[in-house]
């Protein structure tokens, strides 16, 4: 079989930028806009703080700009911003996901994008991944089927983990099936070997986005959680998967060696409706690795498991509870760009 034409790399390699998008849009997140900006910051600052990554910034206007400076102040030399309207600021799965061909080339691959199977269609997102990939300078490669960022999940030699819940759903590719998703993969993101977990957390507006329920920490390494709290209905859900992780080889052939951190549990919204809480939506930049809580009692014991698993990096907890209530939480709202040397 010959090599796929390009790959994406592991997210532990290392990044030239970090793309995200400043919180605008104050009928979206209402009574959660400022506190929501205030976990923005936090996570923006343990990305760039110590020599870190540099920051791309959209943000929708001159006042947008000027609110993300202020907040952005201790880091403004590694940022820079640029005036891009954006429906929210998913930039996982609205921006392009960034490639190496096997020159090593950076590009900047588009994917269809239909508001996560047409629930959440905001003005703009279908537009976010052309022009940040104009803004990176990068060479742009285009796909005509629908893929979200968050929902691939790929070890950087050939492996993507994903879920039938997200990429089999009929409301993003109704024509395509399995074999056909799998050659796209191969043809986008370099995928040797699928693996095919089956569904995500209860209440998640994704369809199960792979990003908050399993994560490469390692070529042939995984991390996924576990249910400690008495009656999380995702218990069953965390089982089944780190059972079928464990069965799993990955396009190596190396047995997966998962590793199991504590669940958040029971994680609810003002309104009392379980919210997609999940320790594994971290985000893994050049110095450190942010890990977003809740006010849980299992915040420190989840951090602190994380920890051994990346001893290159800095593990922070950073609170993320508010950003959560608009559907994700921080690696969903981020986009690395791969350095180039």
């Amino acid at each position: 079989m010959s090599q796929p034409t390009y790959r994406q790399p592991a997210e532990w390699a290392r990044h030239s930028a970090c793309w995200l998008a400043w919180p605008s849009h104050g009928h979206l997140w209402q009574e959660n806009l400022a506190p929501a900006r205030a976990e923005w910051t936090a996570l923006c600052l343990a990305i760039a703080e110590a020599g870190g990554e540099a920051l791309d910034i959209l943000a929708q206007d001159a006042t947008a700009e000027a609110e993300a400076g202020a907040a952005l102040a201790p880091v403004l030399g590694q940022v820079r911003f640029h005036r891009v309207p954006v429906g929210d600021i998913w930039l996982r799965d609205t921006a392009p996901i960034f490639v190496k061909d096997g020159a090593g080339t950076l590009h900047a691959a588009c994917f269809g994008f239909n508001g996560w199977g047409r629930k959440y269609l905001l003005p703009d997102d279908d537009r976010v991944a052309g022009r940040v990939a104009a803004l990176s300078g990068v060479p742009r490669t285009d796909h005509a089927w629908i893929l979200e960022g968050g929902s691939v999940e790929v070890d950087g030699e050939g492996t993507v983990l994903t879920t039938r819940q997200c990429l089999l759903n009929p409301n993003r590719n109704p024509g395509l099936d399995q074999a056909e998703i799998e050659a796209a993969l191969r043809d986008g993101l370099g995928a040797e070997k699928v693996l095919w977990l089956d569904e995500g957390l209860l209440n998640d507006h994704t369809d199960g986005h792979i990003d908050t329920l399993a994560r490469f920490v390692a070529p042939g390494v995984v991390v996924c959680m576990e249910a400690r709290e008495p009656g999380d209905p995702n218990a069953a859900t965390l089982d089944r998967l780190a059972a079928d992780l464990g069965a799993m080889t990955d396009a190596r052939g190396r047995r997966l060696q998962v590793v199991r951190i504590p669940s958040p549990g029971v994680v609810r919204d003002e309104d009392g409706e379980l919210m997609p809480a999940s320790f594994v939506n971290f985000y893994i930049g050049n110095r450190s690795v942010v890990v977003p809580t809740y006010g849980t009692a299992y915040d420190d014991e989840a951090v602190a498991a994380l920890v051994p698993l990346f001893p290159n990096h800095r593990v922070i907890g950073r609170s993320a509870r508010a950003i959560l209530s608009g559907g994700g939480a921080f690696h969903c709202i981020t986009q690395q760009q791969p350095e180039v040397r």
